[in-house]
């Protein structure tokens, strides 16, 4: 008789020994950070990323340890597209720098991050302009302020940015009160991202009448399988994007985005542009505006180059694996 499939428990006890830490620079500072950490566990259907902020506590680092435990023992849906559209993200950085970020990325669609702390509006006002002139009258510009403007802000940002012609808006407020109230006062659409990706309830954003798209992560909402279900359950148009991931990671946000059933506009998952190195010995890299739906296994070469100390990593997997019963959201009743 065959073993009956672990726990969840079991798995993570199965998975410590052989836990491998990484730590690789960023080109630029992003969310804060300069070095993005993680932890890569091996299981049955292969390699797996673990890798929460560093501020996040164990309960939320709960569902990010669900998406690595899913992706090293059950593997995800058979995809239903081969390649993924992807958007070139554009970091705080000046107009020349962004000019010159988009203009090499191959790509027809750019996040621009806006409403950075200590930054006029000026930059930002600046920074999409010249994204619009590296794309040209075709492109499609989406801008981010990770929930940094309130409302009145947010109204007199978006009407000064939307002169350069915005798909969407990702997470211009904090709350979703806030978000709802911008939508009855702005034209431009409304994407909702740390109100999925954090909030205790994902699906809060439909019955708010909060946006008008969904950002989704694997890692953050706890797998494929659960970003699926959340998905279905929200009925909004879905942009599937990375949390700045080594391959492995990024490699859960492309089956998320390969699986869906619709897929309306470009992912943010060619992120591996904003890491100096990766774990791989052939990086999930944008082509054309593209990512190839594949799993590029670990490269222990690549690996040993950005290794670093195992042990405070095997404390947060311990510590947030008591939270994994209450990780993954559920789908619709």
């Amino acid at each position: 008789m065959a073993d009956a499939d672990p726990g969840p428990r079991d798995r993570v006890a199965a998975a410590l020994p052989g836990l491998r830490a990484f730590a690789i620079p960023m080109r630029t500072r992003f969310r804060g950070i300069t070095v993005r950490e993680g932890a890569l566990i091996e299981g049955p259907a292969g390699w797996a990323e673990f890798s929460p902020f560093p501020e996040y506590g164990p309960r939320e680092c709960a569902r990010w340890l669900a998406c690595a435990l899913e992706a090293a023992w059950d593997g995800w849906p058979a995809p239903v597209r081969g390649r993924v559209p992807v958007n070139v993200t554009v970091p705080a950085v000046g107009p020349e720098q962004a000019h010159r970020i988009v203009s090499g990325s191959g790509c027809r669609t750019a996040k621009v991050k806006v409403a950075e702390r200590g930054q006029p509006d000026a930059g930002d006002i600046a920074r999409v302009e010249a994204v619009r002139d590296a794309l040209g009258p075709e492109g499609r510009i989406r801008v981010d302020a990770n929930g940094g403007w309130d409302v009145d802000t947010a109204v007199r940002m978006l009407r000064q940015l939307g002169r350069s012609g915005l798909e969407y808006a990702e997470q211009p407020c904090a709350t979703l009160d806030e978000l709802a109230e911008l939508r009855r006062r702005v034209d431009v659409p409304v994407c909702a991202d740390e109100s999925i990706r954090k909030a205790e309830d994902p699906l809060a954003v439909r019955a708010a009448g909060a946006a008008d798209i969904v950002m989704l992560k694997a890692q953050p909402l706890g797998g494929v399988a659960a970003a699926l279900r959340v998905a279905e359950a929200c009925g909004l148009p879905v942009v599937v994007s990375s949390a700045v991931e080594s391959s492995v990671g990024l490699a859960a946000g492309v089956a998320l985005a390969a699986a869906l059933p619709r897929l309306p506009y470009a992912c943010g998952l060619a992120t591996m542009s904003l890491l100096t190195g990766d774990v791989t010995a052939d990086p999930l890299a944008g082509q054309a505006g593209y990512l190839p739906v594949r799993r590029p296994p670990v490269s222990p070469q690549r690996l040993s180059r950005w290794e670093s100390d195992p042990a405070p990593w095997r404390a947060r997997v311990v510590a947030a694996a008591e939270f994994l019963g209450a990780a993954v959201p559920a789908g619709p009743a």
